[in-house]
């Protein structure tokens, strides 16, 4: 049934079910250079949507949005050693412009912790210039050889946050209070059940003391990184010689953080809640909420159309992000189809029977339909919205915790990675866990702040736990 409306089922190709949905459903479409995809109206207003949640909270948490140049001296990038380590073979760089070859080669912002680095060197002296609280919306570019739409890209959008502290408590308290952002952004208006925790020493930022995540299971078990936050710790500050006299004279450096969240927010919630019939789009970020087709003949044509102008009319001024297909050139069966395929929550059918009745007929993206009164709608839908978020996230909380197990033996911990996520022992080894990674393709996920307290031994060589507690591992995009 899948692949007659033009999909591949989940089951039988995820990957390629994924790409399909994208292009099918008209969120994006591929760029003419490698690695970069064009985002189409439908998709951008989608992460317009993320964009204003977060920048709502960004704000209410008391941060200002900047921006900073794209280009990037080397130089910069070279101060602070594990850094250009980390980001070098993602690196694309300027060496010629205007016709001449630059004196000094520059990068394509790959991130920005350096060129604000090197402002706040200028701008910071006191005490009383702490603490900087910045985000900045834009564009960065790191050259990827496996690409994928939203999630892997050489050039994509995302947010960056970076805050300078004059203690280190401030700068750890910001660290969790902005993942903390993260995941509410994802339980709340994303409809994700996601993971908090602290990465490994081998996947942390490159420069950072230490990487807090948000980690989120998709449909085929693989997990997602949907958002990072670091602690800095004084890296960069000495780097950029970032100093600043204390209340008590002394000159000391400051502490610095840094978060993003990309427009793979946009996989994760493709690949979280669709199904084969396309997208499921969770209500509070859907571009369209409810979606109106008028069913009609020509003798009819004239009085649907005003009924369903008035609703949604009156449906807008509840609040709800309404569409009306009202296009001739496509049947209602069609339009059912379309808009099941781009995922919208709650489609209304109203037809010349339903209009004498005083009713219309909804439709849940979950399949369900049902007779409602016209002029209840406008009061009854914002409600039905909430309790079409709360599904959604009970069925991929649901899914996640059937595709999640404890286990002590390696032979375990194979099969369970085949599946979701493994909960195990580990010694906090980097070879170690690079082996893990060579031998089963899992990585280590996060070490989960809620998980409970317990003592172990290594799921792969047997030493003892570094954690105390059990971390997660699994296949990840």
């Amino acid at each position: 049934m899948a692949k007659e409306k033009g999909l591949t089922p989940q089951s039988q190709d995820f990957s390629e079910w994924y790409l399909e949905v994208i292009q099918k459903a008209e969120l994006a479409d591929y760029g003419p250079v490698r690695g970069t995809i064009v985002v189409r109206p439908y998709g951008y207003a989608l992460w317009e949507n993320i964009q204003k949640e977060l920048d709502r909270m960004f704000k209410e948490t008391g941060h200002q949005n900047a921006y900073f140049p794209l280009f990037i001296p080397m130089s910069f990038l070279k101060k602070e050693a594990e850094h250009v380590e980390g980001f070098s073979p993602e690196l694309a760089v300027v060496t010629h412009a205007g016709g001449e070859e630059l004196e000094e080669p520059l990068a394509v912002r790959p991130t920005s912790e350096t060129v604000i680095g090197y402002m706040w060197s200028k701008w910071i002296k006191s005490w009383r210039d702490l603490p900087q609280l910045l985000n900045q919306w834009g564009n960065v570019v790191r050259w990827e050889l496996r690409t994928r739409p939203f999630l892997r890209t050489s050039e994509f959008l995302w947010q960056e946050g970076h805050t300078a502290h004059a203690t280190r408590e401030e700068a750890e308290e910001e660290v969790r209070r902005m993942l903390g952002v993260y995941a509410r952004l994802a339980r709340e208006y994303a409809a994700i059940p996601v993971l908090e925790g602290l990465k490994t020493e081998k996947e942390k930022f490159a420069g950072a003391v230490y990487t807090t995540t948000i980690e989120a299971m998709m449909k085929d078990g693989k997990a997602l990184q949907a958002g990072t936050s670091h602690y800095l710790g004084e890296n960069f500050a000495r780097a950029f010689d970032i100093k600043f006299q204390d209340k008590d004279l002394q000159v000391k450096y400051v502490h610095t953080t840094s978060w993003g969240l990309s427009w793979r927010f946009i996989g994760a919630i493709i690949m979280t809640h669709g199904d084969d019939r396309g997208l499921v789009l969770p209500p509070r970020l859907a571009p369209i909420q409810v979606v109106v087709v008028p069913i009609y003949r020509e003798e009819s044509r004239e009085k649907v159309l005003e009924a369903a102008h008035g609703l949604k009319a009156r449906l807008l001024q509840a609040g709800v992000r309404v569409y009306l297909d009202d296009r001739d050139q496509y049947t209602p069966g069609y339009k059912f189809h379309e808009w099941e395929l781009k995922g919208v929550p709650f489609r209304v059918e109203l037809g010349p029977k339903d209009l004498e009745a005083g009713e219309a007929v909804l439709a849940s993206r979950f399949g369900e339909k049902e007779r409602v009164a016209l002029e209840a709608l406008p009061g009854l839908l914002p409600s039905r919205l909430d309790a079409f978020h709360e599904e959604l996230y009970r069925r991929a909380l649901a899914f996640r915790e059937a595709h999640t197990r404890k286990v002590d033996t390696y032979e375990e911990f194979k099969e369970a990675v085949q599946e979701g996520f493994a909960l195990a022992f580990h010694c906090g080894d980097r070879a170690c866990e690079r082996l893990i990674q060579e031998e089963t393709t899992a990585t280590t996920r996060c070490v989960p702040f809620e998980a409970e307290l317990e003592e172990g031994v290594c799921v792969r060589c047997g030493r003892p736990s570094a954690y105390g507690k059990r971390v997660v591992f699994a296949k990840a995009y």
